[in-house]
């Protein structure tokens, strides 16, 4: 088998690759990758409450009316940390290191103790009225309390559903999770159809990224309750974002779309098509295997899967715009591929002789990208919609963009346990 997957990976990718090079990787070479990054996230994004007036630092046993978070590094309240703690939770169950998941506990629970502090101190506050702070509201806890977006809600709900089911926090988690779902589910807006839409750039425009931001809190709300309409919910989305914004010639995604504008650029930003398949798989670990759009999703996913194949770059990684080999390698979007097809490999979704050696490669090139100090590099910062290639392929890199660390986790994990799955993929 070993041989077979070797003669895969040089007549699919060509010879001689990068991957060819390095040593393949071992449950001891991902857990000191994951081991680099994570230290450095203790110091980059520490949890520091302060008093949000004078900007002293506090305790969480002796807090002030008004409490809020010191500014860090890589800003701690994002929907880049939800992915993270998943990352954090899922390293913990393939390796069995502890401290990922007390990092995850003190975070979520800090954050449930504070946030709960603001709403008994601040019973009538709105989203307009809640306190500002002494470094402004950007260092607030003020869109856990009060959400306005699917950024502020959906990949946290899904982190803080994983975590309670970890016994995280005990139960103080549930208040924000019943917050969280109450927006996504209920208060996001919608086209008439009921497809998750924004007012911005115009109106009715979608965003690929907030598949991510949706649909992995609506999957686990379903396995949380029971409730199939979470499930209906989620497989609506993806099959009507697919609808609208899957270009079949390509196997990819657009980035965005506007209901009124005809004729429509494509333009296949990495990191969207993301967010995209790893929605897909989060929703597939947990739909129900009778459900009726189940089979549609997989075929979704083998398609969009195929058409990045097909685009990754020698070094393992993939392009800033997956169809433009003069834009940059990006980390994050590549990191997420990983992830996302090695838990569709594992899942037998993909083909394992097909798809093992892209992850393999995939994983190689992601952390080639992490540095000794454990930042990683090469990650686009946030990235609103573009209409010209221009947008994209200027975008800046930084070792501050968050996007770029849950993937380190997520991909570990999954490549750790393919490993374990399948012992034999490197032994001669």
């Amino acid at each position: 088998m070993a041989r077979l997957l070797i003669v895969l990976l040089v007549s699919l990718l060509g010879a001689p690759t990068t991957f060819a090079q390095t040593a393949p990787p071992t449950k001891e070479s991902i857990h000191e990758v994951m081991n680099r990054v994570w230290s450095y996230l203790l110091t980059a994004a520490p949890l520091k409450p302060i008093n949000g007036d004078t900007g002293e630092a506090i305790s969480l046993d002796n807090m002030p009316q008004n409490v809020a978070l010191a500014p860090t590094t890589i800003q701690l309240m994002t929907y880049e940390w939800g992915m993270a703690y998943q990352g954090m939770l899922r390293a913990t169950a393939a390796l069995g290191d502890r401290r990922y998941r007390y990092t995850v506990d003190n975070r979520l629970t800090g954050l449930a103790r504070m946030a709960a502090h603001m709403r008994a101190n601040y019973p009538t506050a709105t989203f307009e009225t809640y306190p500002k702070t002494v470094s402004g509201n950007p260092y607030s806890l003020r869109r856990m309390l009060f959400p306005q977006t699917l950024g502020d809600a959906g990949s946290q709900c899904a982190a803080l559903i994983k975590a309670d089911r970890y016994g995280i926090a005990d139960g103080a988690l549930i208040p924000w999770i019943d917050n969280y779902v109450d927006w996504v589910s209920n208060r996001q807006f919608r086209l008439p159809d009921g497809t998750f839409a924004r007012n911005t750039p115009f109106a009715n425009t979608l965003w690929l990224d907030d598949l991510y931001v949706s649909v992995p809190c609506l999957a686990q709300m379903g396995r949380r309750t029971g409730d199939r309409r979470y499930f209906d919910d989620a497989a609506k989305q993806i099959l009507q974002y697919y609808s609208r914004m899957y270009v079949p010639s390509k196997n990819l995604f657009m980035h965005g779309w506007v209901q009124e504008m005809d004729p429509h650029p494509a333009f296949f930003w990495a990191r969207a098509n993301g967010w995209a398949i790893m929605a897909m798989v989060e929703l597939l670990a947990e739909l129900p295997s009778d459900h009726p759009q189940r089979a549609q999703l997989i075929n979704i996913l083998k398609a969009h899967a195929t058409g990045l194949r097909r685009l990754q770059a020698p070094s393992g990684l993939w392009h800033q715009l997956l169809d433009r080999p003069d834009s940059y390698e990006e980390t994050s979007a590549s990191g997420m591929y990983v992830f996302a097809i090695t838990r569709a490999i594992r899942s037998g979704w993909l083909s394992r002789s097909t798809f093992a050696p892209v992850v393999l490669r995939g994983w190689n090139g992601v952390i080639a990208r992490v540095n000794a100090m454990g930042q990683v590099e090469g990650t686009c910062i946030g990235t609103g919609l573009g209409w010209d290639d221009t947008f994209y392929l200027s975008r800046p890199q930084s070792v501050d963009a968050a996007m770029g660390y849950g993937p380190i986790f997520l991909g570990g994990a999954e490549i750790i346990d393919l490993l374990r799955q399948y012992p034999d993929l490197w032994t001669n």
